[in-house]
Order: C-alpha cells, then structure tokens, then sequence
C-alpha cells in the first residue's frame, strides 16, 4: 500500500484537487490522506456545485488543518509524497521557508525534509520577482513546482480536459500510473 497526502489550499482551482482525488481513488493499493485549508472549504463552495465532504469522502483518511499533531506532521510516519493542488502563493511561501502555522504546511514541510517528492500545482498569474524568488526556492530544496499549464499537444476538448492534463503531469511526477491525458506520440 502506497500513500499520499493531498493539500488542498484556497487558491482558485479546485477543480484541479477534485480530478485528482478522483483519480487517485481508481488506483489500486494507494491511500489518501486528505488536508483541505480553511481557505480551501471556501473556495470549494465558491467555485464548484461540491461541499468539502464531497473531497473528504474520496480520501482514505483526512485531517483538520489546525491539527499540528496528526500523524502527518512527523518525518517518522511514512508516506510515499505529497501533493498540493491547487497551491496558493501563500501557501508556497510558506512551504518555501518553512512556516509550518497549519497542517498543510506542515506536511509539505516534513515531506521535504525527508526527502520525498513534493509536487505543487501553484496557482498563480501573472508572477512577480517575489513570487520567482519563492518558485526557485522550493526547486532548490527539492519540490517539484508545476503549474496548472495546459499540453495543447493533447488537443483538449473541454475544460475538463485541460484540467486532466494537468492532473495527469502531477500524477507522473508521484510516479502514479495514470492515462488521464492524450501523451506525445
């Protein structure tokens, strides 16, 4: 059995969180173990006709974002990597230098530090230097950083399709095995 965490933070995007969580519970032997932010319940709600019960019901387990003690915050309970989508510039920001105030944070944080792959689907447009400095940050100690930028290669048909290939590349960077995009040929 494989595990993942998700982090959903509150950038626009959820969307993008629901497909994967969608995705990841058709893969056999993997566990989710969910964090949704505070601002994520919101934006949720704002952006989509789904409750954020709605996400927790597609994780195997799921965590409160003010929980600094769940299982997840420690370098000890094993997990095979984490993904944030969608990731807020604050919550990169946070991640980057290493300001664990929620669980989310956290997580990204210890995933981090023991070295396991960290992909976040940061949400953000356009980029200031402040932001650049922030990206190059976290690729320097070791996230992956992938923003939700469309393969027109794949010919997508809907937003639907869009948002697939952008789950499918976070997925290939967990090593998850998954045909959610029309790959180069």
């Amino acid at each position: 059995m494989t595990k993942f965490i998700v982090g959903v933070s509150g950038a626009s995007g959820s969307a993008y969180a629901l497909t994967a969580l969608r995705a990841l519970a058709e893969v056999p032997d993997v566990e989710v173990h969910l964090v949704l932010s505070e601002q994520a319940r919101r934006t949720i709600v704002l952006e989509t006709n789904h409750a954020p019960s709605d996400f927790e019901a597609l994780a195997a387990v799921t965590y409160d974002d003010r929980d600094l003690a769940a299982p997840i915050s420690s370098g000890s309970y094993r997990v095979d990597g984490m993904l944030v989508i969608p990731c807020s510039m604050k919550t990169a920001s946070a991640v980057a230098y290493s300001l664990n105030t929620n669980l989310l944070v956290r997580a990204a944080d210890v995933t981090l530090k023991e070295r396991r792959p960290l992909v976040l689907v940061v949400r953000e447009s356009p980029l200031h230097v402040g932001h650049l400095r922030t990206l190059l940050q976290l690729a320097e100690i070791g996230a992956v950083v992938l923003p939700p930028v469309p393969g027109m290669y794949a010919r997508p048909q809907s937003v639907d399709d869009i948002i697939a290939h952008t789950v499918g590349k976070a997925l290939d960077q967990l090593r998850i095995p998954n045909e959610l995009f029309r790959r180069w040929r």
